[in-house]
This record gives structure tokens, sequence and C-alpha cells, in this order.
């Protein structure tokens, strides 16, 4: 199949998941803007990030043990860093000009001079390291353990680990409110989302997410206080009311929901799932509305620049070759 075809496909599909019932005429709520090939075999691509004041996007490629690194600007490579067996996590703080990524095949977590794209240091033991917050105020960054280790923290100064938060569980995602100044991470194996108060590195709540089932991929809307979490063993997405932590809204969303993004002015969540389908949901006061869904092969992925509102999804296989693709979302 060319890509020429594919894209159509595609098109289509964007197309026809998003029309409603009577509204024929409306037009597609995601369009193709470019196909960038990437470096490396055609193997899986995972968690990305947005680093806004350099303009690049961060993409591990997980089963090439390689991050690739995208200049947003030029839509070009702008360099690979090796020796990252099974990366998972990568997040960007640009406030310490390093990169950190989760590296399962090393059972550690590599820091990356985001200047050179040399790693300076390896740190920790970890398990199965996955995702990967930073908490501002104390230069801390979490990382979660999906193999039950707990919650590895590194201090963001030294590169050295603080300590282990034992969770009681498996990890999923890890996020950083900015509003309660507490990490929150989704404990897989207890369907449950626990606080972590960085100033003590001490667990201060536990939340149980009635309705939920294998919790992993999240997001946030800090503004309206509510968080998303996607559940991985019964295809939903639980909206959490962040201000009592009570699941307040339940939605269908593709097989083994993944990768969450969040684009703050434009009020939208998308939801990408292992099966290739893409939910787009508009958030609400307290509640969201379907937007429309579409599938492509591997996107299980998803990233949004708030300043273009674009979206970026790696596809690990389009004719023997990892794939960019970069779609542009419909003004709400």
């Amino acid at each position: 199949m060319t890509l020429f075809i594919l894209a159509a496909l595609v098109s289509l599909a964007v197309g026809t998941g998003t029309h409603s019932k009577g509204s024929a005429n409306r037009p597609a709520i995601l369009e193709r803007v470019a196909d960038i090939l990437l470096p490396g075999p055609p193997v899986r691509l995972d968690y990305q990030c947005i680093d806004t004041t350099a303009d690049r996007l961060y993409i591990s490629h997980m089963n090439a043990g390689e991050l690739i690194v995208f200049d947003l600007n030029t839509r070009k490579v702008e360099g690979t860093v090796g020796d990252l067996p099974r990366i998972t996590g990568v997040w960007s703080v640009p406030a310490l000009g390093k990169v950190y990524a989760a590296v399962p095949g090393h059972h550690h977590v590599a820091i990356i001079d985001a200047r050179t794209l040399r790693v300076e240091a390896r740190v920790g033991h970890i398990g199965f390291p996955d995702g990967i917050a930073y908490a501002p105020d104390v230069r801390k960054i979490y990382v979660s353990d999906e193999s039950d280790g707990g919650e590895l923290v590194i201090d963001g100064a030294t590169d050295r680990v603080v300590t282990t938060i034992p969770l009681g569980g498996e990890a999923g995602n890890t996020i950083y409110d900015p509003v309660s100044g507490h990490v929150l991470v989704a404990v897989q194996t207890r369907n449950e989302v626990v606080a972590i108060d960085p100033r003590t590195d001490r667990v201060v709540s536990r939340h149980p997410l009635p309705g939920a089932s294998h919790p992993h991929g999240m997001s946030m809307d800090s503004g309206k206080r509510l968080l998303f979490v996607a559940n991985e063993g019964n295809a939903t997405l639980l909206v959490v009311d962040l201000r009592t932590m009570r699941v307040v809204g339940h939605m269908a969303v593709g097989e083994d929901p993944d990768v969450l993004a969040f684009d703050p002015l434009w009020d939208r969540l998308y939801v990408a799932a292992e099966s290739g389908e893409i939910s787009v949901f508009t958030v609400g006061d307290g509640d969201l509305m379907r937007e429309g869904r579409f599938t492509m092969p591997h996107a299980h992925t998803v990233s949004v620049d708030p300043r273009t509102h674009l979206l970026y999804f790696p596809l690990k296989n389009v004719e023997g070759h990892p794939l960019l693709r970069i779609m542009s979302a419909r003004h709400p």
C-alpha cells in the first residue's frame, strides 16, 4: 500500500469518525498536515514530550533503544540518543537543561544533556521505569515502576537518587499537579490514584477509582481541576474531580488505551489506544463531550503542541519505515 493510499484511508477514517448523525457536511476534526520519515527500524515507538522552549519533540523509539529528537520548526530529525534499550517515558526539564529517559533494558533512568544530547548520568535501580514527572518547587524527578517497585525520586541538581517511595502495587503514569503541588500516580494493580507530597516524599492520600480496571495513562486540566485516567482493562476513561477525588465521568474509548494528550487552550483531550483508535473529547465544566473517533494503525501514542494545536502521531511501520504523522485540529 502506498503512502498516498494509506493517507487517503486515514483521512477518510478521520472524516467519518468525527461526523455525527445529521452533520454530513461538517468538516473532519483532524486533517493530515505532513508525514515525516523517522530513522531506525519499523518497531514500536512510545512516549513523547514537547519542549516548547527549544521547539523540540522527544520521541521514545522503544524497541530500537533510541530517543529521537525532532525539530518542530524545520520538521527534521535533529539527532538521536542511543543505548537506551526499551526506552519508555521521556520528560524534558528546560529549567535544568536536561531530558530524563526511562530505560527498562538497563533498569535505570538516563539523564541527557539537552544541549549536547549526550547521556551525562545513569541513575537508580528500577525494575520497569515508565512514566516521569517533574516537581519544580523542589526540583525533583519522579519515575514510576511498573514492576511494583515504587516511585523512584531523583534530585534534579545532583542527579542522585533521593529515595524510593513504596506504592503497594504496579505504577502506571505519573503526573504533577501544579495547584496542589502533589505528584499523582496511577497504581494499576490497586485501581487507585495516590498523591505524593514532594516535600516529604511520602504518600499522603490514596483514592480508589470506582469503575477502574488497570488504570495507566493520565492527563489533567489543572484549571478546571479535572484528572483524566485511562483504563487498560476495560477500555474506559474516567474523569476525576481533583477537588474531591471523586469519579464524575465515565467514557468508552479504544481498546487498551495508552497515551493521553490535553490541549489546554482549546479544552480538547485526545486518548490514543493500542488498538489504533483515537478518541477526541472537548472538556466542559466537569464533563466531556465526544467530538469523534478514528483509527490509524499503531497510533497508540499522541502529543499536542499547545501553541499550534498540531498533533503528533509516531507510527511504527508505514511501508517498512517508522513515520511521524502531523495533523491539525479543527478549531472548537
